[in-house]
């Protein structure tokens, strides 16, 4: 009788996802908006989903400028290389489902942050990375890199609002040259959370095929709590769980 492997890592979230919860900053930024750091994912796709209050989300893609209004119950999601801008409009509260769990907290994020920043990687590193803990120091901190990324935002938005994606293409391109070095990582973390999870269900698909059902005896149930609570985020106050596959979280980084 055929039954399915063993997975890869230990009873991950479906399709080994990674969830957050998030409170969207209500922090002023230079252009009168409130709201979390611009940035972009270089492989994930993250998707929004909205459980309480009003607010957007701001994209920047090559087809174009996009204010994508939330409130409870919507659901918006971008692809990788979009620039995501979540917007507080009152007591925004989002659960945040991010493809790929472990490679964004792996680095899978770039900030908006000026050219002459994304330039150097010691300096970008400087620029994203906070302070441990989660006092004023390390609010503070978040802040400057949100105005940061705000600043360099506005430049491609102005940009691309006037009809050119050229200054959005080379941040695009400088972000994945800051990240190149570690794709070999990434690539581990893939083949052993997302990769492994698919090719566990074509084993399971294949063993019902051939008549085997043991894999079903490994059959449980599993339940997790948030290991810390109102962290700074990219986006806002970050709820975390620490799930399998995970590492450190990205939006600390």
């Amino acid at each position: 009788m055929v039954s399915a492997p063993g997975p890869a890592l230990p009873h991950p979230l479906p399709g080994a996802v990674g969830l957050s919860h998030l409170s969207a900053y209500d922090w002023e930024a230079a252009d009168g908006v409130c709201g979390g750091s611009p940035h972009l994912h270089l492989v994930c796709t993250e998707a929004y989903v909205v459980t309480g209050g009003r607010g957007a989300v701001q994209t920047l893609s090559p087809d174009g400028y996009r204010d994508i209004p939330l409130r409870p119950g919507s659901v918006a999601w971008f692809t990788p290389g979009t620039v995501h801008r979540m917007v507080q409009g009152g007591g925004l509260r989002i659960t945040v489902l991010m493809q790929n769990s472990g490679l964004p907290e792996a680095g899978d994020a770039v900030f908006t942050f000026p050219p002459e920043v994304l330039a150097d990687p010691r300096t970008y590193e400087a620029a994203a990375t906070l302070p441990p803990g989660g006092g004023a120091g390390t609010e503070a901190a978040a802040l400057r890199r949100r105005d940061l990324a705000v600043e360099g935002y506005l430049l491609l938005r102005q940009a691309l609002v006037a009809g050119d994606a050229g200054p959005l293409r080379e941040f695009q391109r400088a972000a994945a040259r800051l990240v190149r070095e570690k794709v070999p990582r990434w690539r581990e973390l893939w083949r052993c959370g997302a990769l492994a999870a698919a090719e566990r269900t074509g084993a399971q698909l294949d063993a019902l095929a051939a008549g085997g059902d043991d894999y079903l005896a490994d059959a449980t149930a599993h339940r997790s709590e948030p290991t810390r609570l109102g962290g700074f985020g990219m986006c806002g106050r970050r709820d975390e769980y620490a799930l399998p596959g995970a590492t450190l979280p990205y939006e600390d980084r």
